[in-house]
């Protein structure tokens, strides 16, 4: 991981265009400790994911775009974002971003 993005507050994890896991921040392998952490790296993303979460992710993979929602869990609000990264203009694989989400987050609507 580049040195500004590993200790940044929020979950990167970056799997290459077959799903397997290249990379993760510190964040990323503290959200996902109980799943093994850092022991993911080398393996398959599509293997962490149950049904239908591991057939949404094989449709990015396949069809080579992002994705983005919303999630609550243990009272929490988080921003999923799924974006997919290229080299040489090439489709390399899939970069997700996870934060959490300010109960009191403003939206401003700009024109």
């Amino acid at each position: 991981m580049n040195d500004w993005a590993k200790e940044l507050p929020l979950a990167i994890t970056v799997c290459d265009a077959r799903g397997i896991v290249l990379d993760m921040n510190d964040a990323a392998q503290q959200t996902f400790a109980a799943d093994g952490g850092a022991a993911l790296l080398g393996t398959n993303a599509l293997d962490c994911h149950p049904e239908p979460a591991r057939s949404k992710l094989q449709t990015l993979l396949d069809e080579q775009r992002g994705n983005a929602y919303t999630i609550e869990k243990n009272g929490r609000k988080k921003l999923i974002y799924q974006v997919p990264w290229y080299r040489d203009g090439v489709f390399a694989g899939l970069v997700e971003f996870s934060l959490l989400l300010p109960d009191d987050m403003p939206h401003f609507v700009r024109g």
